[in-house]
């Protein structure tokens, strides 16, 4: 697997648009903190983000690992772009040509693709712990190392996200249009969730339990959004007298169905792959 691997980072040290992409990434992860200074105006209420306890533990993981995963698509074009210089530049048949199968292609596809979110993870954990003992009110050991699910559940999300891109970079070989066939489906699930809410089973509860095995959806039903959870959006819903009942939770089943869709993309690459005459 380190053979795999290093053949893979190899071709990325001489890729610049793949340093210039992953470098911002994580910058911009970096540059979490200047939405503290960001102030919000809802009618006659008035807010900065860093007076409502954005960075308090454990709510900093839950808050940060879903900022980030909102700029997942910078490391998304890396792995996108990575499948289709193999084609253009043809590294892929060279590998071919030189004793790799096709198998341990996609599996060195896979190896990065993990690689690329453990270390997105590992250095949101670091920005995370950094941010939290800076403005936290609270740093006991037992409340800040709770809720970290949130980092497995990003894990999870980008692992499956990232096999996506793997599989369309390898389906359609050119990366501009990977890109924007991942848009298109994008809007697809949207239209048919919109049909399944409003039109087949009017606003009941079945819509969202078929559209939580949707690709995408599944993957961003892993960290849904966290700015309701604050007591100024309660305490503003509460005056219009709406109230918010949300799982803001992290379960078990969301995790396995985007696994399982994480093993069909690689599945598919290696067979898509293996019928290909290259």
């Amino acid at each position: 697997m380190l053979r795999l691997l290093n053949i893979e980072l190899h071709k990325l040290k001489y890729s610049r648009s793949a340093k210039i992409l992953t470098t911002t990434y994580f910058i911009l992860i970096t540059f979490i903190a200047l939405i503290a200074s960001i102030e919000f105006n809802l009618g006659n209420v008035h807010f900065r983000l860093a007076d409502q306890g954005i960075f308090n533990f454990p709510f900093i993981w839950h808050f940060n690992s879903y900022i980030a995963a909102l700029l997942k698509l910078f490391l998304a074009i890396v792995i996108v772009s990575m499948m289709s210089n193999e084609y253009s530049n043809r590294t892929l048949k060279q590998n071919l040509i030189d004793g790799l199968s096709k198998k341990e292609f996609v599996l060195s596809k896979f190896i990065t693709v993990v690689l690329f979110s453990l270390v997105s993870t590992l250095f949101l954990f670091i920005v995370s712990l950094i941010l939290g003992y800076s403005f936290s009110d609270y740093t006991e050991l037992s409340i800040v190392f709770s809720d970290l699910e949130y980092l497995l559940g990003y894990f999870v999300k980008l692992v499956g996200f990232f096999s996506f891109c793997m599989f369309l970079g390898i389906l359609i070989k050119r990366s501009a249009f990977a890109l924007g066939f991942l848009f298109i489906w994008w809007i697809a699930e949207s239209i048919a969730y919109g049909v399944l809410k409003w039109k087949i089973f009017r606003d009941s509860d079945v819509a969202d339990s078929i559209a939580q095995f949707f690709p995408l959806e599944s993957m961003s039903n892993l960290v849904v959004e966290p700015i309701s959870r604050l007591n100024v959006i309660k305490a503003a819903a509460s005056q219009i007298g709406s109230e918010l009942d949300k799982d803001y939770g992290v379960h078990w089943y969301q995790i396995l169905i985007v696994i399982a869709w994480t093993g069909l993309f690689v599945f598919m690459s290696y067979k898509l792959l293996k019928k290909r005459d290259l």
